[in-house]
């Protein structure tokens, strides 16, 4: 076989493997879209805006850190 053929082959295989992983994560990244999309129009629903979302995203750090000390406590840890 000569050695053209051969890296042929594996430069297509190559490229299918990279285009699987690229369409993975495109399909990944559609569906969080969709699924944040979905739940801010739902919060809207109730009232609450994207940016009252936003200010609970940033103070979520500092609750779970909160939770974290409060389990420790608890735990005797």
């Amino acid at each position: 076989m000569p050695t053209n053929l051969i890296i042929l082959i594996a430069a297509v295989i190559v490229a299918w493997v990279v285009f699987r992983a690229l369409l993975s994560l495109l399909k990944t990244a559609i569906s969080t879209a969709i699924a944040i999309f979905v739940i801010v129009v739902i919060l809207m629903v109730f009232g609450f805006s994207p940016q009252d979302l936003m200010q609970e995203v940033e103070k979520l750090p500092q609750i779970l850190k909160q939770f974290i000390t409060e389990v420790r406590k608890i735990l005797g840890l």
